[in-house]
């Protein structure tokens, strides 16, 4: 409802907003939202804890790419896992946040945010495959590396954030 009061009511102006937050990695595939058409004054009100959670929001229609925008702004600089928690259990998206948090974990281990944000939240089973975005769908990956032929994956973030 706070996204909505900002001028934020719709999946593609919270995606536009990540967008303009940092995140690149994921383009507008349709071009269907430039940053002429998302109202960005009351941007500062929406910090990126509650915009990671607007794009899980179970309220919007299924994306798979809404999900892995929203997955790449839980890990934004500045965030608290205890901030997420509270936010995802208030707009019941504990589950998926579970799932991506447990992902970020498998990837980076040595990021106490991710083990930290898994102890805030009710532990759950892994949904079915087909449910949500496979591990991959997170991180960036490369083939090979100057060892040769090798897997690195790094998970997908905002870069240079303008914090809320």
């Amino acid at each position: 409802m706070k996204a909505a009061r900002l001028g934020f009511d719709s999946p593609e102006k919270l995606e536009g907003l990540a967008r303009k937050r940092g995140l690149r990695y994921y383009s507008d595939p349709a071009g269907t939202v430039s940053e002429d058409t998302v109202e960005y004054r009351t941007e500062g009100d929406l910090s990126n804890e509650e915009l990671a959670i607007c794009l899980l929001s179970i309220c919007f229609p299924y994306s798979q790419q809404r999900i892995r925008m929203g997955g790449a702004m839980l890990s934004a600089e500045g965030n608290s896992a205890s901030g997420i928690a509270k936010l995802a259990v208030e707009e019941h998206s504990e589950r998926v946040v579970h799932y991506i948090a447990s992902l970020g974990n498998r990837v980076e281990p040595d990021n106490p945010f991710w083990s930290k944000l898994l102890n805030l939240l009710p532990d759950f089973e892994a949904p079915r495959p087909d449910l949500l975005p496979h591990l991959t769908r997170f991180v960036a990956m490369t083939g090979f590396t100057r060892n040769g032929r090798e897997t690195v994956m790094q998970w997908i973030r905002p870069v240079n954030v303008v914090a809320g």
